[in-house]
């Protein structure tokens, strides 16, 4: 297999780990009900509406990716705002009443920012969230890159490859001077609009002046026009353009290959997706005077700078990743356990490597360890809910274990069990493993995934933990538990058997 076939399906097995099920869809429903039902009690924000918005709307997200939700305040149906002082004391209201219901983590209030937000964890598998107030030019962004979405089913997937990349990277946090999600969605854009032929339009004929400025008036009025024009203008462009027909791993070979020297353009350019182009700090009068170290101009927003957190320290680190990456892809010799690092985050890396270690039968056995130490990786397996559902629909009986051990493990060391003990990020707590005991053909990932998607939510599986116990402790099989093991330790235990 040449280099280019290695990272195309690489590529499209990534795609198949982070792309959302549909218990995705419905656990971020559910956390909207709960943050609409917490918001009907409040009588500040009595005939408000909670809408999503961001790349749940744009349907651009992972299946791990944040949550992003607007709470409209009742203007009746006119365009209108809060004050950004009436804004944060809301949410600073919102704030108290979500600690006081109860069953989120980590609330953390960021008044002063440009957008003030709320951010808040929620129980169902831990997805960030963050709250804001009339945030009306965010819908409508979402909605624009919904219809972007639509030109090109790659459009999609490649922002999912990048937001994956550049985590895996660490270049995909603005807390740290790096990107946030949007501006990343925005270069994919221009890099469609750049290639050749050109996937995308420059912005500027899909809808041809800056949209917020047209967001006046009726509501529904406003959004109306704006749905019309952008329509009717990439039906025109999807009926002209000329194909382009770059595979997946071209498009992103291409894609760290174009903005490796990001860096030194950034010096003199920026980049504007308005007329899909770079273009010269100096002849755009909009972003005078040059106070930022990348410029990536908000197509929907005009003047706004979405790169405007990155730092010239952490530009340098940018374009390095970028050039990095190139070099990787351009490389002979590829293979799957190679490009894994490079692409993927620890998230990610959870579902890939159990597909490359977890079914050893998989392309004949020959997907070497990505992690030698320890012999089983502590991320190979799926998630505690899954493990615990699939232990609890195939625990065999207790006359079957013995001799149907061999088959559930591999060949072992005389004394050892059928059950797998395998430790997380950290060596102090134990996860414990259940096989099915009647071996069967290395799953597909389209299975693996079907799977996935067929999991219970989290709250209809409680996972418990056994702690270890010394080895005189009676054994009661039903509710056994381990010693701990100092050879081989990580690897295998053994319940001391009846008398």
């Amino acid at each position: 297999m040449n280099s280019f076939s290695q990272v195309e399906s690489t590529l499209k097995e990534i795609l198949e780990v982070i792309k959302p099920s549909r218990d995705d869809w419905v656990t971020r429903l559910k956390i909207i009900d709960e943050v609409r039902e917490v918001v009907q009690s409040m009588e500040n924000l009595r005939g408000a509406t909670v809408e999503p918005f961001g790349s749940f709307v744009s349907n651009l997200f992972s299946r791990w990716g944040d949550l992003d939700i607007s709470i409209e305040l009742p203007y009746g149906s006119y365009v209108s705002s809060a004050g950004k002082k009436r804004k944060q004391s809301l949410l600073g209201e919102l704030l108290r009443a979500l600690r006081l219901k109860g069953g989120w983590q980590r609330l953390q209030f960021i008044p002063n920012a440009r957008v003030p937000i709320l951010k808040i964890v929620s129980k169902w598998q831990n997805i960030s969230c963050d709250i804001s107030i009339d945030n009306l030019q965010g819908q409508i962004k979402s909605k624009l890159l919904f219809w972007l979405n639509e030109i090109d089913e790659r459009f999609r997937d490649m922002i999912l490859l990048v937001k994956e990349w550049a985590q895996a990277n660490g270049i995909n946090n603005p807390k740290t001077g790096t990107f946030n999600s949007y501006s990343l969605s925005l270069l994919v854009i221009f890099h469609f609009q750049t290639c050749a032929p050109a996937i995308l339009p420059p912005l500027k004929d899909i809808y041809p002046t800056n949209v917020v400025d047209d967001l006046t008036g009726v509501r529904a009025d406003a959004e109306r026009r704006i749905a019309q024009v952008c329509s009717s203008n990439i039906a025109r462009f999807r009926s002209s353009r000329t194909p382009n027909r770059s595979s997946l791993s071209e498009l992103f070979i291409s894609f760290v290959a174009k903005f490796s020297d990001i860096n030194l353009k950034a010096e003199e350019m920026g980049i504007c997706l308005f007329t899909g182009q770079w273009e010269y700090i100096t002849n755009n009068t909009r972003w005078l005077p040059k106070t930022y170290a990348l410029f990536i101009e908000d197509p929907f927003e005009q003047r706004e700078n979405s790169a405007r957190a990155v730092n010239r320290k952490q530009l340098i680190k940018i374009a390095e990743a970028f050039e990095t990456t190139r070099c990787i892809l351009i490389s002979a010799n590829l293979t799957q356990s190679t490009l894994l690092p490079t692409l993927v985050g620890p998230q990610a890396s959870r579902y890939m490597v159990k597909q490359l270690v977890g079914y050893s039968s998989y392309n004949g056995g020959q997907y070497p360890n990505m992690h030698p130490q320890p012999q089983v990786h502590p991320v190979v397996h799926t998630p505690t809910y899954m493990q615990q559902q699939h232990y609890r629909n195939t625990r065999p009986s207790t006359s079957q274990m013995p001799h149907q051990a061999q088959r559930m493990m591999p060949s072992t060391s005389k004394g050892q069990s059928p059950f797998q003990k395998t430790r997380g990020g950290s060596t102090t707590r134990a996860q414990y493993q259940f096989q099915k005991p009647t071996p069967a053909p290395a799953p597909s990932i389209s299975q693996v995934q079907s799977q996935f998607q067929r999991a219970p939510l989290i709250s209809q599986v409680r996972p418990q933990f056994q702690r270890p116990r010394p080895e005189s402790y009676p054994i009661n099989f039903a509710g056994q538990r381990p010693f701990p093991v100092h050879q081989n330790q990580g690897q295998m235990w053994r319940p001391k058997p009846e008398k």
